[in-house]
Parts: structure tokens; C-alpha cells; sequence
């Protein structure tokens, strides 16, 4: 994910266009992916359940009744009917929608990154019912619900914001560590990974105070929540970090072969979802702590996990990808 890599490609694009030549994107990061050659899989042997097409760069994904996935240079976001598997609307939000996506208190929030703000759509008709005037931490990072508020992290310097969604304003500032950018919420807590210090930060959302600090591996960026612990990308050497909610402990280091910039990571359906350029999906499995299976090939952006599906956003190929666990777990080394 991310618009560092999206801004290059549009560049690229744009310049091309002007002289005449042929439009090339260039190619992503190079990464090393798993030693383990049996868990690697070509990624054409994944057969989706449903492919959506989405003109322009989809990028992140928020879930609740229908799917969400924003659109940068489109300045929108594209509503899907799980149920359907029909694209039902196109919003239009803020100007270079980034940094994630979430859903909550009857609302998708959206931060924008041209603008810079917030848009917040209202989840049943799609309309925009509120603007905030808020700075986004990074391109690259992400928001998310939970404890009555909104959470997000507002700069480079470690601002995480607390939004009140009755008022549509920020009602507290928590200073976490510098370089922290994608927040999550679960297990009673909120989360922030800084990217810079190489830690994960839990927030009492009760008292807003920090409660601990966890040294993970290099420069964390996404996170997740689920299995009663919180995982990490650590794009600094491509692994994933287990921390126990329960402990603040490392329970684990899964090596993975994504070192680089981008990537998320999900958890549901009983497995630990990443994905990566050149590794669009890769599924740990928490019970061994260990990578599963890694998917190899084109696609890779975005991932989450809901409505019995994992849902997978290609930003190269503009489309989402809607799958089922229970497929790609049948899915072997041909």
C-alpha cells in the first residue's frame, strides 16, 4: 500500500502521456519472500469467487454490512454488496483518500491526504455528513474505532487524536512514540506502531494514558488485532511480530520474506492474512506461528477478512478480489 508507490506510477503515467510514449508502471520493490519453496504457490492457482473492477488505484478496505475500498487518484470510494457481489455506489469524498479506512458509530471515516481532512460518510446512504480539519500522520498509515471514539494518529511526531463522533471534534491528544502511524483497536486497548522507534505503544482508552511499550522488529507499520494478540508488519526485514495482548510480550517472530514498504495484515476465519507486491496474499497460521502458505505473483495491496471471505485489494491491477478461506487453505504447491 501505498501512495509513495501510487504517486510514482501516476507520475510516471502522467509523464509518459505528455511526450506520446507508452505508459509503463514500474515495477514493484523486490522481495525475498519464504525459503521454504513447498509453502510457495504461483498466485494464478488462487481462483477468487469474485473479481471486482475498479478503474483507477483501489486501496484500502473497511468492512461492515457492505465492503469499502478507496480510491486516491479518484478521490472516492467504491461501496460492494457482499450479498450481491454487486459494486452498488461511488462516493466521492476528500481529495486523495489514504491512510486507511474504518468503520464505526454508523459512519466510514475517510482520511484524505490532498486535502488534508477526514470525510465521514454516513454507512446507509452515502452521503458525506461531515468534513474534519485534520493533518494525516502518513500516507502510508491507518485509523481506526473503537472505546466511543475515533483514533488516529495526526503527525510525524507521535500525536495520536481521540475524535468524538457525537461532536465531530478531537477531544484528546496522546503523545506515543515519533514515527507512529497505524493504529488499531481490540483486546481493550488502543495501538500504535512507530515506525521509527521500532515499538508498539498500548493506549488505555479509559484514561488515555500509555500503559506499555513493546519492542518489536524494524520499523513496524500495519498491525492487527485477533487471537488475543496484536501483529505487526515490520517492513524493515519483512517479518511479523506476535505480541500477547494479555502479557505486552513477543510470542513470536514469523518470518515472512516481505522486507519493504507497503503491505497489511487481517485476522479472522482462523488464520493470520498479509499481503505484499509480488505477495499478494500470505496466511500464517497463529496456532504454529508459522507462514502456511505464500501466494506469489502479481497483485498485492490491501487485505481484510469479513463476511466469510478474505477480501484483497490489487492496486496494480485496479480490482479487489473477494475469497474463500476455505479455498485458498485447499490451494497447494502444484
Amino acid at each position: 500500500m501505498r501512495h509513495t508507490f501510487t504517486l510514482t506510477i501516476l507520475l510516471t503515467a502522467c509523464a509518459l502521456a505528455a511526450t506520446g510514449g507508452e505508459s509503463q508502471r514500474p515495477a514493484p520493490p523486490k522481495r525475498p519472500g519464504i525459503k521454504d519453496a513447498s509453502r510457495r504457490i504461483p498466485i494464478e492457482r488462487l481462483k477468487p469467487d469474485q473479481i471486482y473492477d475498479i478503474p483507477g488505484v483501489p486501496d484500502w478496505i473497511a468492512i461492515d454490512d457492505h465492503v469499502w475500498v478507496s480510491n486516491y487518484p479518484k478521490n472516492n470510494v467504491t461501496r460492494i454488496d457482499p450479498k450481491t457481489n454487486k459494486i452498488v455506489a461511488t462516493i466521492a469524498v476528500g481529495k486523495g483518500p489514504c491512510s486507511g479506512l474504518a468503520a464505526g458509530f454508523e459512519s466510514l471515516w475517510v482520511p484524505n491526504c490532498g486535502d488534508p481532512s477526514v470525510s465521514r460518510v454516513d454507512l446507509k446512504t452515502g452521503n458525506v455528513t461531515a468534513t474534519l480539519p485534520l493533518t494525516i500522520g502518513d500516507s502510508e498509515g491507518g485509523l481506526t474505532t473503537g472505546a466511543g471514539s475515533v483514533w488516529m494518529m495526526s503527525d510525524a511526531k507521535g500525536t495520536l487524536v481521540r475524535i468524538d463522533p457525537a461532536t465531530n471534534t478531537v477531544v484528546a491528544e496522546i503523545y506515543v512514540a515519533p514515527g507512529s502511524f497505524a493504529v488499531a483497536f481490540g483486546e481493550g486497548a488502543a495501538w500504535a506502531t512507530s515506525t521509527e522507534k521500532n515499538l508498539v505503544t498500548r493506549v488505555n482508552p479509559y484514561t488515555n494514558a500509555i500503559e506499555e511499550t513493546v519492542a518489536v522488529g524494524p520499523k513496524p507499520r500495519f498491525l492487527a488485532v485477533g487471537e488475543r494478540s496484536v501483529w505487526t508488519i515490520n517492513q524493515g526485514d519483512g517479518t511479523i511480530s506476535r505480541v500477547d495482548a494479555k502479557t505486552n510480550k513477543v510470542l513470536a517472530t514469523v518470518e515472512a520474506g516481505i522486507p519493504g514498504p507497503g503491505g497489511e495484515i487481517s485476522v479472522g476465519e482462523g488464520s493470520v492474512w498479509v499481503t505484499s507486491f509480488e505477495y499478494p496474499v500470505t496466511r500464517i497460521d497463529p496456532s504454529t506461528n508459522t507462514v502456511a502458505q505464500q501466494f506469489v505473483g502479481p497483485g498485492g495491496d490491501a487485505i481484510r477478512v469479513g463476511h466469510g471471505s478474505v477480501w484483497l485489494s490489487n492496486l496494480r491491477q485496479s480490482n479487489v478480489w473477494r475469497l474463500d478461506p476455505k479455498r485458498v487453505e485447499a490451494t497447494i504447491v502444484p
